[in-house]
C-alpha cells in the first residue's frame, strides 16, 4: 500500500533537504555524525533524496563508545552496504588509551560524555568545517536553544550568545579558521513526525526500536539492559518484553516496557505517552543543566 506524504511533513522535508543542499553549498569539508538511531537513519535517508541521483557529498562519521548496542552496529554496517555510503569510524578507547580522558568509575559510570574529545579530535583529524547531526528542538530544552547553523569556536565549544540570527531561513556558514558549524535539519521536527516519516518513507530501523525480549534489569527506576559493564553485583537480571524509545551508549540508555512491534503502534504509544523521549537517558538526569554542560564542552 502506497502512503502519500501529508503536507506537513512535505513542508518539514522540503525544509532539510534545503538545509542539506546549502551544507554542500558553503562548506568544504561537511560530514554526518551518525548514531544508528532513528534521527540520524532519518537524515541519511533525507541526504539522499536531497542529492539523488548522485550519492550525498559526505562522509557518514560514528564515534564509537564501545558500548553501543550490538543492533545498532549491524543496522549501521548494513546500511553504509545499501547506500554506498563513506564511514568513518573513531572509538572512545583510543581517546582512553591516550590517556585524552578518564574512563568514569561506579554505579553510574558512563563513556557517554567521553564522546566529546573523540570527536573534538576526528574534527581536527579530518578537518570538518561542518557536522550534520540529528538534533531536534523538542528533545530537550538546550537543543530549544541551538539555531539550525550553531556556530562552534576554534575549541569546539558552543556559547549560545554567539548564536546567529535565522531570518527566513538564511542560512549563514561564513565561519573563522579553526571554527566550525553544527548543522541540524530536523529541528524543527517532533518525534511524531519523525515516526510518522518513518511509516511514510518505509524507512529500516535497527531491531532495538521495537518489541524484544531481553535480559535487563532495574535501576532508580529504570529499566537497563544487562550487559557485564553496567550490572552490579546485586541487580537483580529478568526478561522482559521491552523496546528503545532512544539509542544511545547502553550504559546510561535505559529500555521501556512496551508490546509496539510496528511503526503504528509504536506511533501510538507515542501519542499515550506522558514521558518525554529523552526521559529513559539517564545521562540527562546527572543534573538540571546536564545536557547544556556537555554542549558548551562541544557535545554533539
Amino acid at each position: 500500500m502506497t502512503i502519500t506524504i501529508s503536507n506537513h511533513l512535505k513542508a518539514l522535508e522540503e525544509e532539510s533537504i534545503y538545509i542539506l543542499r546549502e551544507v554542500a553549498a558553503q562548506f568544504e569539508r561537511p560530514a554526518l555524525l551518525f548514531s544508528g538511531g532513528k534521527d540520524s537513519i532519518t537524515l541519511v535517508h533525507l541526504a539522499r533524496k536531497a542529492f539523488y541521483p548522485a550519492k550525498f557529498p559526505f562522509p557518514l562519521v560514528h564515534i564509537d563508545t564501545g558500548h553501543n548496542f550490538q543492533e545498532t552496529l549491524d543496522f549501521r554496517d548494513w546500511l553504509v552496504e545499501q547506500t554506498g555510503a563513506q564511514l568513518i569510524v573513531r572509538y572512545v578507547q583510543d581517546s582512553i588509551n591516550q590517556k585524552k580522558v578518564v574512563e568514569e568509575n561506579g554505579k553510574y559510570a558512563s563513556r557517554n560524555s567521553l564522546q566529546t574529545i573523540t570527536l573534538l579530535d576526528a574534527i581536527e583529524e579530518f578537518k570538518f568545517d561542518a557536522c550534520i547531526g540529528g538534533a531536534r528542538r523538542d528533545e530537550e530544552k538546550a537543543r530549544a536553544k541551538e539555531r539550525i547553523f550553531s556556530v562552534r569556536d576554534d575549541f569546539g565549544q558552543w556559547d549560545p550568545k554567539r548564536q546567529r540570527p535565522e531570518i527566513w531561513n538564511h542560512l549563514n556558514g561564513m565561519i573563522n579558521f579553526g571554527e566550525n558549524v553544527r548543522v541540524f535539519p530536523i529541528s524543527n521536527w517532533t518525534e511524531l513526525d519523525v515516526w510518522n516519516y518513518i511509516k511514510t518513507e518505509n524507512l529500516a530501523l535497527p531491531t532495538i526500536y521495537f518489541t524484544h525480549k531481553r535480559q535487563v534489569f532495574e535501576r532508580d527506576g529504570l529499566i537497563f539492559p544487562h550487559s557485564d559493564f553496567i550490572t552490579m553485583d546485586g541487580e537483580e537480571v529478568f526478561t522482559q518484553d521491552v523496546r528503545f524509545r532512544t539509542v544511545g551508549d547502553m550504559t546510561c540508555t535505559a529500555a521501556v516496557l512496551s508490546t509496539a512491534d510496528n511503526v503504528d503502534d509504536i506511533i501510538s504509544e507515542i501519542k499515550a505517552s506522558t514521558i518525554s523521549e529523552r526521559g529513559a537517558r539517564f545521562d540527562d538526569k546527572r543534573s538540571e543543566a546536564a545536557m547544556e554542560k556537555r554542549k558548551l564542552a562541544g557535545y554533539f
